[in-house]
């Protein structure tokens, strides 16, 4: 089964990179947002439009435009991982999105995030990045 398959590939520093798998166009670039699998799980099922998940035992990744930090203060437990870079084995793609966008929009997971670890969305100031990530 196509959404079953491993994806990805390892980076010098011992990190595998998520890859969009093909057949989809992830023309913005892509990074990843992590949440432990506890809160991954729940996220899954709520929001509206979900692109490429990925998962193993622990952590849920989220595929996400390059930039979705920009402004944003992603909270604790959550992981920021520019380029998709993720302290991960074992990483499986286990959601595939009902269109050709390999895309979760960032701001409704980000908010969804901020519900379920009980953390106020935080806007970062113009001309910020976050400084949480790989």
């Amino acid at each position: 089964m196509a959404g079953l398959l491993s994806r990805g590939r390892d980076d010098p520093r011992g990190r595998l990179r998520l890859d969009v798998p093909p057949g989809l166009s992830a023309t913005l670039g892509h990074d990843a947002v992590g949440l432990p699998a506890r809160h991954g799980h729940r996220l899954l099922s709520r929001l509206p439009r979900t692109g490429c998940v990925y998962s193993d035992t622990d952590w849920m990744w989220w595929i996400v435009p390059a930039g979705s930090d920009q402004d944003l203060a992603w909270p604790l437990p959550a992981y920021y991982s520019p380029g998709a870079y993720v302290p991960a084995e074992g990483t499986r793609l286990i959601h595939w999105p009902e269109d050709s966008s390999p895309y979760t929009p960032p701001i409704p997971l980000y908010l969804m995030v901020c519900q379920i670890t009980g953390v106020a969305p935080a806007w970062a100031r113009h001309g910020t990045r976050s400084t949480q990530g790989v």
